[in-house]
């Protein structure tokens, strides 16, 4: 069972891997392609925050978002595969900060093709939400392996 648990892990992990992997490659000076994508979104999602909130966001260059969400990924995929709590809550850090920004579905109306689009990837990212927070529940559910303790012998002199 634990090959079995290792390889599932690895494939859960395999999108977070890759996409980090992308996106490291593609850095440069200004964040790469991915810093160019975010951009308007995360626009929005700072004048929503900022509207709705009544506090001015401070300033945030974008390559550093990116750069931080290389991290997240890389980091919290490779300790996830080692089975790591801090991996699955790093990759949980990671989708509770990127998901709503990314897949902003509440600001396209319903009736356009691009909302069920975005909606169907944001759902996407709940299940993944998901599966980290059972595989944590699991996790802390198994009681710890205790030592065996060797029978004394008994003295014969």
């Amino acid at each position: 069972m634990g090959f079995v648990s290792f390889v599932g892990r690895v494939l859960f992990v395999a999108a977070f891997l890759l996409s980090a992997y992308q996106e490291f490659n593609e850095f440069g000076t200004d964040g790469g392609p991915a810093a160019k994508a975010l951009q308007p979104k995360f626009n929005v999602f700072v004048k929503n925050i900022s509207s709705h909130l009544g506090v001015a966001v401070p300033h945030v260059e974008l390559k550093h978002v990116i750069a931080a969400t290389i991290a997240l990924k890389g980091l919290g995929g490779l300790l996830f595969i080692l089975s790591s709590s801090l991996g699955a809550y790093l990759l949980l850090l990671y989708l509770a900060f990127i998901t709503p920004i990314v897949h902003d579905f509440y600001n396209y109306d319903m009736e356009k093709a691009e909302f069920a689009q975005i909606f169907g990837k944001f759902t996407q990212d709940l299940a993944l939400i998901g599966a980290l927070l059972f595989f944590l529940g699991m996790k802390n559910s198994i009681p710890k392996r205790q030592a065996k303790k060797k029978a004394s012998k008994a003295k014969t002199n």
